[in-house]
């Protein structure tokens, strides 16, 4: 059984780790603590020295630079960033929202110190098929393809400011976790539209 740290060693426990929010049950874990109560309280006395940032009801920071999209994806887990947040880092999308799109188990809207999170409900099946979904600083992200398909799923029609940098031998790969007939013909008319224009302007 693992040791519980010494007294002076649970802050530098916390600081030591590369993520950026911890919850309770993160600082729980890395106390070898099961007293909730006691995790709660030293985690209350941090915030109170200024040591640490409390940023949701059970969530702290290190610092008021933590990774938004970190905290995006550990309210409601299991979850991945998507949707417009990928397709406007990518220039799939021209129009800029200030919201961090998430797929989750839920639909919901939150906001955290001024950021908004919009969470969008997906399939349970498709939610922990993790093909088109990366790891970056230990944030589960949509590849543009993955995106692109998440988007049409939610939304039956959509319009994509430029499909250039799309992979469409990816998006065909990915397809069938979805299992959605309406999906399918969808995509298919996207990518006879977006062939027809590359003949028109070639």
């Amino acid at each position: 059984m693992n040791k519980k740290p010494q007294k002076g060693e649970y802050l530098e426990i916390l600081l030591r780790s590369q993520k950026t929010i911890f919850s309770t049950k993160d600082a729980a874990l890395l106390w070898n603590e099961s007293n909730d109560k006691v995790v709660s309280d030293r985690l209350k006395k941090y915030v109170n020295k200024d040591k640490l940032i409390r940023v949701r009801r059970g969530f702290y920071a290190k610092d008021k630079d933590y990774n938004p999209y970190e905290l995006a994806t550990r309210i409601y887990t299991p979850s991945y960033i998507s949707f417009e947040t990928v397709l406007g880092n990518k220039g799939v999308t021209f129009q800029y929202y200030g919201n961090i799109f998430v797929a989750s188990y839920i639909t919901r809207n939150i906001e955290v110190n001024g950021q908004r999170i919009s969470f969008l409900k997906m399939k349970d099946y498709v939610l922990s098929n993790t093909k088109g979904i990366e790891q970056a600083n230990g944030v589960a992200i949509a590849t543009t393809e993955r995106a692109v398909l998440d988007r049409l799923y939610i939304s039956k029609k959509y319009y994509f400011d430029n499909l250039q940098g799309i992979n469409w031998d990816k998006v065909f790969e990915i397809l069938p976790i979805y299992h959605n007939k309406r999906m399918e013909k969808n995509v298919k008319e996207y990518f006879e539209n977006y062939q027809l224009k590359n003949n028109h302007d070639s």
